[in-house]
């Protein structure tokens, strides 16, 4: 049995990944910055980290904030990971961060180098899309009469529970170095996908497509975040709808 850190354990995928480790038999730390025993803001890095990490041969890093902050967060977690004596670094990362110029992505890739330059045993796991990425963005869309959506774009979503077993199954094993990218079974437009989840909620909107410009529009619109040789992904988004409206009961 390995002791294992979750950090953003408690969050969209590292629930999960927490699951599933647990499952495995492993003693499992969740740090998050408002549970306890381990609640730790690692932009700060305070000496709640260093007791975190005692004993911890392995780290799965899923904690993320669209405000800011990763880069430093995992500098503060790298350098107390090397404090304390862990082997293996495991992150998660999203397909085409060294492809698409979209500062979320060049903050994803930046981090990824860190964990390269650690000195440390490192697995970088890249994957596409969550199904519930998607599924929040067109929530709010189709809250008015229009949805609008960027023209010419496709996504590849992929389920997140498939994206956790595939990223504990890391954890558990020798650093891998970058592993071979994660994507979700179908490539298709957001149009298509919008339609998709018009259709499970019962909504009826107008779909817009709207022309960008810019360099990351570009990027994506070339598919520059997509793994077509690694649809390796089964559950399809309209699986996840009908899951996902048959425990809620609707739109919300």
């Amino acid at each position: 049995m390995t002791t294992i850190l979750v950090t953003g354990g408690t969050g969209t995928l590292g629930r999960h990944v927490v699951t599933r480790l647990r499952a495995g038999g492993h003693d499992v730390r969740v740090l998050t910055r408002h549970t306890p025993p381990y609640d730790v803001d690692l932009r700060e890095g305070d000496d709640g980290l260093d007791r975190a990490l005692d004993g911890t041969g392995t780290v799965v890093h899923c904690a993320t904030s669209a405000r800011g902050g990763d880069e430093q967060a995992a500098r503060n977690l790298i350098a107390a990971a090397r404090r304390a004596g862990v082997e293996h670094l495991v992150y998660i990362s999203i397909v085409g961060v060294d492809r698409v110029p979209y500062p979320y992505y060049r903050t994803k890739l930046a981090v990824e180098r860190q964990f390269e330059d650690s000195g440390t045993g490192w697995t970088v796991l890249r994957a596409t899309q969550f199904h519930d990425l998607l599924f929040r963005l067109f929530q709010g869309l189709s809250k008015s009469p229009v949805m609008p959506l960027p023209a010419r774009v496709k996504d590849q979503p992929v389920d997140v529970r498939e994206v956790a077993h595939r990223l504990a199954e890391l954890a558990q094993g020798a650093p891998a170095g970058r592993a071979e990218d994660m994507g979700g079974p179908e490539i298709r437009t957001l149009h298509s996908l919008a339609r998709g989840y018009l259709d499970a909620s019962g909504r009826r909107r107008a779909v817009v497509k709207i022309p960008l410009r810019g360099s990351a529009y570009e990027a994506f619109r070339a598919g520059g975040h997509l793994a077509p040789e690694r649809a390796v992904g089964k559950r399809t988004f309209e699986e996840y709808l009908a899951e996902r409206f048959a425990v809620t009961g609707g739109p919300r």
